[in-house]
Parts: structure tokens; C-alpha cells; sequence
């Protein structure tokens, strides 16, 4: 893997360049450290200026007079625009005087659009491009993305021989790229835990008003905890001595920082057979492993600790190809009142569904299919193809439209 972030080229460029051709706002977001800064230097061009709402001076303008500073400005790149939201409402009234395209290119790390004050002030003059931390693609150097080729139909297969990291160094790593860099297990926790306390100081009261910012990291290594679970707020804010309402504000504080998504369950025609608890997932493997205090050498025998950071894994990788796949795609799993449970569920914008579950081992049993027979019954003919992502080197037909294929799929792809 590479060690230098400036050298990796990301998937979400190409995207962000045609949304400037003819949208006058675009907003790339995503957690702190992920490359966006980097994306959008970039694409700076002498005829639009920088500024950074990191900069003391220029945080204090947008703040005490935003029209004045978008008027000196009237095409610029904004980063970390959260800190100053009064800002889209000066942005608002520049472009409707003016919807020339690629006006303003603005990065947040955090989702702006969940604040009220806000939401609908840009619909219809801003597109909206989620930047994660690094795939293993981007990793890797190469444009894999195998979610367009199995809605069309094709398995794919992988390419290489096996070499490079283990699936194990993938997972424990990550994808921020400030991680990758670091050259043990000791110093990637480092800066994991100054990550975590900068964000929960910094960032949290630039989009939420916490009364009692100390619970926040308690409740966000309990959450690591249960990660991949059922979210149960009542639990969750039990051991930390908080409610549940406030507990599920929190954690959407948490989801408006990027660090962790609720993945909804998919329903069907058969609603009162579904369970419609959302599941809790972190969006990087490596962020969770810093919180687990997990490594190479601490990581414990039990496959169910490895399986949790190993979902996600997945979880990460996937959403990372929905966001520059061509096709429209809706992440979710499946879960029935008797248990019958697929990790992730693909939709696409005709209902069409892919299942996938998820298995850490390098082979594949008849009981690993239980979950996927009763999404395909549920689902009737929106079911496409149910796949089980494994550890092993080769693409295999299960029959009835199921297939054995490996987690290494993800980044690489035979063409």
C-alpha cells in the first residue's frame, strides 16, 4: 500500500469536476482527514480563491459579515464551511442573482444539510459529493468498482495472485490516510485518540449545542462496543448515565461527523415480518479498531471480533463505491423476526436488490445462504443475485442465482 497521501488519485474528482460544469454549488463532505482539502486544492484554479474557515480571520468575517465576504469573493473554494453555516444563506443570494456554474466549491466535515437553520436554503443550486477516507481501490491505485457490474449482471473476479497486505493489515488500517503513514499499531492509536478528542472539542459545538460534551467520547467507545448490533439507545445511554432521546441525539452527532451511520433495514411487501431497528456502523475499520484498542498482535482469537471489524470493513468499502458508482444506489440489510438476517442489502433506483453476506473464513457452508433464501422470498422478483463475500481466492456458483465471492473483490477486479 501506499504511504504518501498526496499520490493517491480519488474515484470522487471526476465527479466533482462534472458537477462544476453545471451545478453553481458543489459541497464535497466527509470526516476531518480524509483528503477532501486535498481533492479540492486540486481543482483551485488562479480565478478562484482559497479560504479556509480554519483561519481564525477569516471564521471571524464569515461570521460577523457573511454577505461582505461572499461579495469579495464571488467565486471561491470554501473549506470546513460548517464552522460558519450563516455563510450558505449569503452564498443563496449571490447565486440566485447569478446561477452561473461552479461558482463556489465548499467542504465540510460535517453534514450541514441536517442542520434546520439550513437545509433548504441551496435545493436545486447545490449538489451534494461524500468524500470517505480512502477505498482500498484508491489504495491500491485502480478505478474498481464492482457495484454497476453485478446490477448488470456480471460476477466479477479478481486478478491478482494474492500478494500485498493480508485482509487482516486492511482491516486493523483503514482507509484515513494520515493512518497509513503511521508505521505501528502505538502511534496509529496516537493519533486516533488525539483524531477523536480534536473532533468531539472542536467540531461538535460548531453543529450542536451539548450540554455535557465529557459523555460524548464515553459514548462513543460504548457504541464501538456494539458495533454492527442492533442500536438499542436505551442500553447504549444506560451505561453512561444518560437517556435515550439524548443518547440518539448524540449519536446523530456522531452520523453528522461521518463517524458512524445508522443502516436502515430494507421492507418489503411484508412489513410485519421485518424488524425496522437500524443497525449502528462505524464508517472506517481502522478508526474502530483505534477504539477497540485493537492491533495485529492484540487482535483476539474470537472470529466474532474480527468479524465485527471485518463488516465495517465492508460497510466502508461499499459506501464508497455507491458514491462514484454510475448507477443509484441505497444501502441497507436485512433482518425478519426470526432472525433471518442478510448484512447488507443493495437497491437500486428500480427496486432491484443484491444481497450480500459476509464471512470471514476461507470457505463457504449450505448454512450461509439461510439468511439470502429468505431476503429472495421476502423480496419476490426484485431479487437479482445473493453473493457471500469471503476470504478465499475464487469466484464460485452456489446455484439458484447465489455465489461464493472473494472479499478481495472489492478492489480488484479482472477486467
Amino acid at each position: 500500500m501506499k504511504s504518501d497521501s498526496r499520490l493517491y488519485l480519488r474515484q470522487m474528482t471526476v465527479k466533482v469536476e462534472e458537477a462544476l460544469l453545471d451545478t453553481p454549488v458543489v459541497f464535497v463532505c466527509g470526516p476531518r482527514q480524509a483528503g477532501k482539502t486535498t481533492l479540492v486544492r486540486q481543482l483551485v484554479c488562479t480565478d478562484r480563491p482559497y479560504l479556509t474557515l480554519d483561519d481564525h480571520t477569516t471564521l471571524l468575517a464569515a461570521r460577523r459579515d457573511p454577505v461582505g465576504l461572499i461579495r469579495s469573493f464571488p467565486k471561491a473554494v470554501i473549506d470546513e464551511v460548517q464552522r460558519a453555516p450563516e455563510l450558505l444563506l449569503a452564498i443563496k443570494r449571490l447565486v440566485d442573482e447569478d446561477r452561473h456554474p461552479g461558482r463556489f466549491l465548499l467542504t465540510g466535515s460535517a453534514n450541514i444539510m441536517a442542520l434546520p437553520a439550513v437545509a433548504d436554503s441551496l435545493a436545486g443550486r447545490m449538489e451534494i459529493l461524500p468524500l470517505l477516507p480512502l477505498s482500498q481501490s484508491e489504495i491500491e491505485g485502480c478505478g474498481t468498482n464492482c457495484l454497476d457490474k453485478l446490477f448488470s449482471g456480471e460476477i466479477p473476479r479478481i486478478s491478482s495472485d494474492g500478494s500485498g497486505p493480508t485482509l487482516q493489515q486492511r482491516v486493523l488500517a483503514g482507509g484515513y490516510p494520515e493512518v497509513l503513514t503511521r508505521p505501528t499499531a502505538r502511534r496509529r492509536t496516537a493519533w486516533g485518540r488525539h483524531y477523536v478528542d480534536a473532533l468531539i472539542q472542536r467540531d461538535v459545538r460548531d453543529i450542536a449545542a451539548i450540554d455535557k460534551i465529557e459523555h460524548l467520547p464515553r459514548l462513543l467507545r460504548c457504541v464501538a462496543q456494539v458495533a454492527g448490533q442492533l442500536c438499542n439507545y436505551s442500553l447504549l445511554g444506560g451505561q453512561i448515565g444518560i437517556d435515550h432521546k439524548t443518547t440518539q441525539k448524540y449519536l446523530a452527532v456522531f452520523e453528522q461527523m461521518f463517524l458512524l451511520k445508522r443502516l436502515e433495514v430494507w421492507s418489503g411487501n411484508h412489513l410485519n415480518r421485518l424488524v425496522k431497528t437500524p443497525k449502528v456502523q462505524f464508517m472506517d475499520s481502522g478508526l474502530l479498531s483505534i477504539l477497540l484498542n485493537l492491533s495485529d498482535i492484540r487482535l483476539p482469537q474470537d472470529g466474532k471480533v474480527f468479524g465485527r471489524l471485518l463488516e465495517t470493513f465492508v460497510h466502508g468499502e461499499i459506501l464508497k463505491q455507491v458514491a462514484w458508482a454510475e448507477g443509484d444506489y441505497r444501502l441497507m440489510y436485512f433482518r425478519d423476526k426470526d432472525k433471518n438476517e442478510v448484512d447488507f442489502v443493495l437497491e437500486n433506483h428500480a427496486g432491484n436488490l443484491i444481497g450480500i453476506e459476509l464471512k470471514a473464513a476461507a470457505s463457504v457452508s449450505k448454512s450461509d445462504l439461510s439468511g439470502l433464501r429468505r431476503l429472495r422470498q421476502a423480496s419476490g422478483d426484485a431479487f437479482q443475485q445473493g453473493l457471500v463475500l469471503y476470504n478465499g481466492p475464487d469466484t464460485l456458483p452456489l446455484g439458484d442465482g447465489f455465489w461464493a465471492v472473494p472479499i478481495a473483490v472489492l478492489w480488484d477486479v479482472k477486467e
